[in-house]
């Protein structure tokens, strides 16, 4: 190599040196551009997801003492099941090669999971615990099922950010995040433990409206549009599979593209959306053994193929250009209309009763079965101010600024609040589909109350002249007080004085309350020591007897075979259940005959006293209503119902409501029973059950009736019976839980002694 060629070599390697160094230089100076907005709307945003999620994790505040996770109320119990057959058998384990019959439920029959669970929930959580687990989290299902409804507030106070964002930019987003956050009917279903189907139905729902909303942006692509059509059909066909409530969304999409139509806002795009989002969605739902192809000829969902014949019919009428032909038309598809929607009416399938009362609320009247439900009541005007508090001032704005603005995104929230607000009225339950709209609504009234101040605070002061009694001029301190008084508004409607948003968040979950309707100062465990109790002593082919709201309980963690349970899937074994507990023992017996008594060996009351002190210091109990004792009416009521199949088993029911049984008296503010009553199955179990506490304890027993002992029930173990007077003031605020097990003594029946 010559001199030359080693200048050339060193010349070539100082500049690549140079050009590194300025490269390196030139990488220094370079700065991620973004705005304050941005970092104040990111921050912002992850302030109310972090308070979304950790408002709902506060009842593990109990959880922790009793040493492991529990879930809520009676059907997250089913929900778990469910789930935990998947995690052990098999995704598709549930429905192939052969249906699921859950034998240790609904004895004899046992239940058909396929043909009666949605699957959405427990496909879902079992998928991510097999994912969690394969990363080597070490945490049991039923843990990882009470973490997902806050996990999924959380993720759904997201989704409603973006939909917010949409509809009137990122303020009314964030608004709409913070106000779906902390709707307490939404917290109450979303809080530890609640493992039931609201949790991804309402998440789900946000998310179809997200998509398909944008699926029709006029300014969107072809392209863009099938992909968003795609999209929401997922979304529509999650919502199906997950939850029995999927008849309000594709009812509200169809009213609101029907809407459309009359407005004469018809667009291709509309077409194709529409056609795409429900020819998914309804696929992936008639391909559950739930729901099977006869779901299309649902009541619900016919209006879904009228309003698409209606979209076709305008397509086609707008490229018709004679008026010969648009009368052809018009006779042809008005006469195939007219028989295609009467053959399909033919092949109607009617709604589930459950559905068709909150339609029509009064119909529940004739149902005491549905009527029991204390969330199936029609909501009082009271609880709908408790849901919405001093912000349905912003809602009534809310719906002010969409009615200015009635654009299609501003109209479909119109028809979903108002047809939302029609359903929570309906049924107190619903008050949480309706969390999403009041959401959206109510943000909208806060940004539009908001503008015109911010607006001022932008300007310059501006000089306005008055003849007399005017101010000279508007300053800018009078849009801040303002914009301040909206702020001190919604500090209100949430934080002080607090109980409206916390009550819901700050209580433990159902069983950890011993089902008492206290937040007690710790946790409540006669529940807990009953099922435990009976899941170390019994066996799983062991039917135990119950009121049908711990049917679930006692399947799932007592381990033996329950009657019936919130499924309510057979309405004559729940009848017949009634009738065993308000008849007297020896016909209460002979209906529980009619099952195998070699395995119908157990029967089992809750019931609850409440705590008094005379002036002397002497301690009394009373019953507390709750428990059994709050709910022995609605074991009369529909067990009344079916007075005459009992007389034609040859049984004497001698009742079709609770007024058989005694009278309330408005006085003394309880209720009286009458002979028959104290001879009824139900009264001698609980009043037992309170004459043995009281008498371990020697407390007074305040009551006019005097306890008699069952004659072929035998006391086997009493949860409760060894919790102190002090235990129960200082720990369950005056109350005591009993949880009672008896044992059938069919033998002493059968011998008629």
């Amino acid at each position: 190599m010559g001199k030359r060629d080693e200048l050339e070599m060193g010349i070539r390697d100082k500049l690549s040196k140079e050009n590194l160094v300025n490269g390196l230089k030139d990488l220094g100076k370079l700065r991620i551009k973004i705005s304050h907005g941005s970092i104040i709307t990111f921050s912002a945003l992850l302030l109310i997801l972090f308070i979304a999620l950790t408002i709902r994790l506060f009842p593990m505040l109990w959880e922790i003492q009793t040493g492991s996770m529990h879930l809520s109320e009676f059907d997250p119990y089913f929900q778990y099941r469910f789930t935990e057959y998947l995690v052990n058998n098999g995704f598709i384990s549930w429905a192939w090669p052969d249906h699921w019959n859950d034998t240790q439920r609904w004895y004899p029959t046992g239940f058909d999971v396929a043909r009666a669970g949605f699957i959405g929930l427990p496909m879902t959580t079992a998928f991510l615990y097999k994912i969690v687990s394969a990363l080597g989290v070490n945490i049991d299902l039923m843990s990882f099922c009470a973490l997902m409804p806050p996990i999924m507030g959380m993720l759904a106070s997201l989704a409603v950010y973006f939909l917010g964002k949409d509809i009137g930019g990122g303020t009314m987003g964030l608004f709409a995040a913070l106000f779906l956050a902390l709707s307490p009917s939404y917290i109450q279903r979303t809080s530890l433990g609640f493992y039931d189907d609201e949790i991804i139905g309402i998440l789900a729902l946000i998310v179809f409206v997200f998509m398909f909303m944008r699926a029709n942006e006029e300014d969107k692509p072809v392209s863009s549009a099938i992909l968003y059509s795609l999209g929401s059909g997922l979304a529509l066909g999650y919502f199906c599979i997950g939850w029995g409530a999927a008849y309000y969304p594709i009812g509200l999409t169809a009213l609101f593209v029907f809407v459309l139509i009359l407005l004469k806002r018809y667009t291709p795009h509309l077409l194709l959306s529409y056609s795409i989002t429900f020819g998914l969605g309804l696929f992936i739902a008639i391909n559950i053994p739930k729901l099977t192809p006869t779901y299309l000829f649902e009541t619900a969902i016919l209006p879904v193929a009228g309003v698409f014949a209606l979209l076709c019919f305008v397509e086609v009428f707008q490229t018709l250009k004679s008026a010969r032909s648009k009368v052809i038309f018009m006779g042809v598809v008005l006469a195939t209309f007219v028989s295609g929607f009467g053959l399909l009416w033919q092949f109607r399938q009617d709604i589930a009763g459950k559905f068709i009362s909150v339609i029509n609320p009064f119909t529940r009247e004739g149902s005491p079965l549905i009527e029991s439900v204390a969330e199936h009541r029609i909501s009082a005007w009271g609880s709908i101010y408790y849901e919405f508090g001093i912000g349905i001032i912003f809602f009534i704005l809310g719906l002010y600024f969409i009615l200015r603005d009635l654009n299609n995104k501003n109209l479909f929230l119109l028809i979903f609040s108002l047809t939302s607000l029609y359903f929570a009225c309906s049924m107190v339950r619903l008050l949480v589909l309706m969390a999403p709209a009041y959401s959206l609504v109510a943000s909208t009234g806060v940004v539009g109350a908001l503008k015109p101040f911010n607006t001022l605070l932008k300007e310059q002061p501006k000089i306005i002249m008055k003849k007399r009694y005017a101010l000279e001029h508007v300053g800018k301190e009078f849009s801040g007080a303002a914009i301040f008084l909206i702020f001190l508004v919604l500090m209100t409607n949430f934080a002080f004085p607090s109980p409206r948003v916390y009550k819901q968040s700050y209580s433990p979950v159902t069983i950890t309350a011993g089902s008492l309707p206290i937040v007690p100062n710790k946790p409540v465990n006669e529940w807990l020591d009953m099922l435990t109790w009976i899941r170390a002593n019994l066996k799983a082919t062991d039917v135990v007897v119950s009121w049908w709201d711990y049917g679930y309980w006692l399947t799932v963690l007592g381990n033996v075979t329950s009657l019936a349970d919130n499924a309510t899937i057979d309405t004559k074994q729940i009848e017949n259940i009634g009738f065993v507990f308000m008849a007297n023992e020896t016909q209460a017996l002979k209906m529980l005959e009619t099952y195998d008594p070699k395995r119908t060996k157990y029967i089992l009351v809750f019931t609850t006293l409440a705590l008094g002190q005379t002036q002397e210091g002497q301690n009394y109990a009373y019953w507390a209503r709750y428990g059994d004792e709050g709910k022995w009416m609605w074991m009369a009521r529909i067990s009344g119902k079916a007075y005459d199949r009992f007389v034609e088993m040859g049984l004497s029911p001698e009742w079709t409501n609770e007024t058989a049984f005694g009278e309330y008296n408005s006085t003394q503010n309880r209720w009286i029973w009458n002979a028959r009553g104290t001879n009824s199955t139900i009264y001698k179990l609980m009043s037992w059950g309170k004459h043995r506490w009281c008498e371990t304890n020697s407390v007074t027993e305040i009551s006019q009736e005097t306890p008699v002992k069952p004659q072929y029930f035998k006391e086997v173990f009493f949860a409760g019976l060894s919790l102190s007077v002090t235990d129960a003031r200082n720990k369950y605020r005056d109350f005591v839980p009993l949880v009672c097990l008896y044992e059938i003594n069919w033998q002493k029946y059968h011998s008629g002694q």
